[in-house]
């Protein structure tokens, strides 16, 4: 049998390749197929939001189902490493954190969205839907996708405290909603002084 110093040494540097799965960049990786560094067109995010608007619809969506799925991915192996709903919500905070600050990058990143999503599909689904909803219904009547990812993620605790959702995923939640708010610090300035990109505005390559 292992010993209590193996178990945590293991989860340890599972959890260290959780944030590593995270912080694989897929916007900008996307984008040099398209011999192009997403980071200096648009709003310099490697998001899919500014790999649609750079490249189009097929790279913004290769994008956006990269991010789900890294997202999903670092929380399935989280689960590998232990039964308890802490190694599961630890493992949706690591995944998004990498996202949000890629070593790979020099610790800068996208805005956890996406990443987000996949996480908590797997995480905590029933939770997920509403927000989900949501978000379709706020960009579908703003046309503002930080406005719909920012309501959108204060849903998620919301869904996640009324289903009955352990505590550690309750918590993790509320930590990811202020993440991502803080990520659209300067698309909600925009929003105020009504300069943000609406939904379908395109920027040049």
């Amino acid at each position: 049998m292992q010993t209590l110093g193996v178990q945590i040494l293991l989860g340890l540097l599972g959890l260290t390749v959780v944030y590593l799965i995270g912080a694989i960049p897929i916007g900008l990786l996307v984008s040099r197929c398209f011999r192009i560094d997403i980071r200096r067109h648009g709003s310099g995010n490697i998001g899919a939001t500014n790999v649609f608007r750079t490249l189009g619809k097929g790279p913004g969506i290769l994008t956006f189902l990269g991010d789900v799925a890294k997202g999903w991915a670092g929380v399935w192996l989280a689960q590998h490493l232990g039964t308890e709903s802490s190694w599961g919500a630890a493992g949706a905070l690591l995944v998004i954190v990498g996202h949000c600050w890629s070593v790979f990058l020099r610790f800068q990143g996208g805005k956890g969205v996406a990443t987000g999503f996949g996480a908590f599909l797997r995480l905590a689904p029933w939770a997920v839907l509403p927000a989900a909803l949501v978000w379709i219904a706020v960009a579908a009547s703003f046309r503002y996708v930080s406005l719909a990812s920012v309501v959108a993620a204060l849903c998620l605790p919301a869904g996640a405290f009324l289903l009955g959702y352990p505590t550690p995923v309750l918590v993790v939640s509320m930590i990811v909603a202020l993440i991502v708010i803080a990520r659209h610090k300067e698309n909600l300035t925009r929003l105020f002084e009504g300069t943000e990109r609406k939904v379908g505005s395109r920027v040049s390559a």
